[in-house]
């Protein structure tokens, strides 16, 4: 054999020992890749709390990747926070009030839905008809559920809040009266008190406004029970006028007052309202 058909010859089975190699360490590996893939189902399986914390992991990493990208926080649960329901999942009744009400006060449709679904439950709980609720919300706050009057009464029923304190307490402390399902029950319950104070509902929303020890409300308990038949008429199918809303912030001594001058001077008013809630 020539010298060139030796180192052709040579150059072959170097060529071959490589590619056979080659092949050799590649299926080796794969087989491992195989088998590491395997034992990692088979422990993620068996260890659901390990394949708890690697979703964790890897989905901390995509959001601190995209907050990266977009240079914005990622919350992809905030939407649970938000207090607001589909108007198309409510009972018909109740989508009916929740749109008329959202047309009249001009909030939309949706936090709506969710108050009144609330009222609905809460009214059934507390035997209170659930229109009368909204109707209350309406007057107090037109649904603005960070509402404050001039002498502290807040959020969409206008409660005391410093005044009635321990009930809040099993809702985390003062600051839920600005959260709306919170501060809905909670006026639903100073509601019911004042009620079976007054032994009847007039009466109640006298208690409520902090008017029973005076000649006059100033109208309150009229504009509730207003608002209360317009929502019975709605709830029941028919129509209601809608006059412009005429919001009563009756927890403020000068809307608290009667129209003709009592003897009782406003920041006395305010102190038989605190004093009798």
């Amino acid at each position: 054999m020539t010298a060139s058909g030796k180192i052709v010859s040579g150059v072959r089975t170097f060529v071959a020992d490589v590619t056979e190699g080659f092949l050799e360490i590649t299926h080796n590996s794969f087989a491992l890749i195989g088998l590491a893939v395997a034992f990692v189902v088979l422990t993620l399986t068996a260890r659901p709390d390990l394949r708890h914390a690697g979703e964790e992991q890897l989905r901390d990493w995509l959001q601190s990747r995209q907050v990266a990208l977009l240079d914005m926080p990622v919350e992809l649960d905030a939407s649970e926070r938000a207090t607001a329901t589909n108007p198309k999942d409510l009972p018909k009744e109740q989508a009916a009030v929740a749109y008329w009400l959202s047309k009249k006060y001009r909030v939309a449709p949706e936090p709506l839905s969710a108050l009144v679904a609330e009222a609905y439950e809460t009214g059934a709980r507390t035997k209170i008809d659930p229109t009368l609720i909204l109707a209350i919300m309406a007057i107090e706050s037109s649904f603005n559920p960070f509402a404050q009057s001039a002498v502290g009464a807040q959020g969409l029923m206008q409660v005391m809040t410093r005044v009635h304190t321990e009930k809040y307490e099993n809702f985390g402390g003062h600051f839920a009266a600005f959260d709306p399902v919170t501060n809905l029950r909670v006026g639903v319950k100073v509601l019911q008190e004042c009620i079976a104070r007054a032994g009847s509902v007039e009466g109640g929303l006298r208690y409520y406004v902090g008017a029973a020890n005076l000649p006059d409300d100033g109208g309150y308990a009229a504009k509730v029970l207003a608002e209360h038949f317009r929502l019975r008429q709605v709830a029941g199918g028919r129509s209601a006028p809608m006059n412009p809303p005429a919001t009563l912030s009756t927890q403020a001594p000068a809307r608290a007052v009667p129209v003709t001058a009592p003897a009782t001077a406003p920041d006395e008013a305010a102190g038989d309202k605190i004093a009798l809630l």
